[in-house]
């Protein structure tokens, strides 16, 4: 069998010293390109690999952040990640990832195992992780972003909107065209979709005119078969008088257009049709929906940017970034 390559074998391939390796393969950004250059070409050479949990000891750096978000096949989560991987790179480091599939103790147990990796940052989706989970975190000694939706009280840092003032807009945005009789349509209502469903009914008991509401939701993960299931759902109870319909993602409105066609619906001439999150599918429908959008690519750089701030020499408290959402009007409605 062959001997694993070390460090050693490194150097001598490349020339340098041991120690000279060591610090290129640590702070490649504070090396001469041409000294980084001879060293990378050596670990190929003999394909040698880094021993992370060794380096970390050393050093105190692992070179990897943490990240978890409630599920890799949903593409609004895809967007953040996204950014999250572009910001990285420009710092030299690795991602290392957890699905937590929308499970608190889930996440609860993620947080355990990838804090035991000894990550330089933590990077989690939402704000509402159980107690013990903040207890972990807030003990790490290691810079945390929550991002997607905003909090009055962030474990550290926080990045995101408020979804409970994109349901009120994107609900007033139909009281204003005119429908009375409006429908929510949810699924899996977790808490930024339960956010978006509070802004609904608050946006609807602040009307001053007589309107009528509808809501239909369901704990069953979304999909545009779903909004489909929804919709007649909503016009079952409202007996056919259901005239517009804020859907919680832009799954369900797909979904909710696509049976209009099979229940003999003009959209939105018979019922109009609000989506949210923006996706590109939504723009190219006939008719396209309205939706809501909001920066997720940014967002995952900027929370890269943040941890890497703070890990720095910045200590200051940061207050939570509201990076807004704008509701995206199209023929829907």
């Amino acid at each position: 069998m062959n001997k694993k390559p070390n460090l050693k074998d490194v150097a001598k391939v490349a020339g340098v010293s041991a120690i000279t390796v060591s610090r290129v393969l640590s702070n490649p950004d504070k090396v001469s390109e041409k000294l980084r250059t001879k060293v990378e070409q050596a670990v190929h050479e003999i394909g040698y690999i880094r021993n992370h949990a060794a380096s970390a000891l050393a050093s105190r750096r692992s070179g990897v952040i943490a990240v978890i978000i409630p599920s890799l096949s949903n593409i609004v989560f895809n967007d953040v990640l996204q950014g999250i991987y572009s910001a990285v790179k420009q710092h030299h480091l690795q991602v290392v990832l957890g699905d937590c599939h929308y499970s608190p103790l889930e996440e609860e147990k993620l947080i355990a195992t990838l804090l035991s990796q000894s990550p330089e940052g933590f990077i989690l989706t939402g704000t509402d992780q159980t107690d013990y989970a903040r207890k972990l975190l807030q003990q790490s000694g290691i810079p945390i972003v929550q991002l997607m939706e905003l909090s009055d009280c962030p474990i550290d840092m926080n990045i995101g909107f408020s979804h409970f003032n994109a349901g009120v807009d994107i609900t007033n945005h139909l009281l204003q065209k005119g429908y009375r009789k409006l429908g929510f349509l949810g699924a899996r209502m977790d808490t930024r979709t339960q956010q978006r469903l509070a802004g609904f009914k608050k946006a609807i008991a602040d009307f001053k005119q007589p309107c009528q509401s509808y809501v239909v939701t369901t704990t069953q993960s979304s999909s545009i078969r779903l909004g489909g299931q929804l919709l007649q759902a909503v016009m079952a109870e409202s007996q056919g008088q259901c005239d517009a319909v804020f859907c919680c993602n832009d799954d369900l409105a797909l979904g909710a257009l696509f049976e209009t066609k099979r229940m003999n619906l003009k959209v939105p001439a018979d019922i109009a049709i609000c989506g949210f999150n923006d996706l590109e599918a939504s723009a190219l429908v006939e008719p396209a929906i309205t939706s809501v959008a909001s920066p997720r690519y940014e967002m995952g750089q900027q929370a890269v940017e943040l941890l890497m701030t703070a890990s720095g020499k910045d200590k200051t408290h940061k207050p939570p970034i509201d990076v807004g959402y704008r509701i995206v009007e199209r023929a829907s409605t």
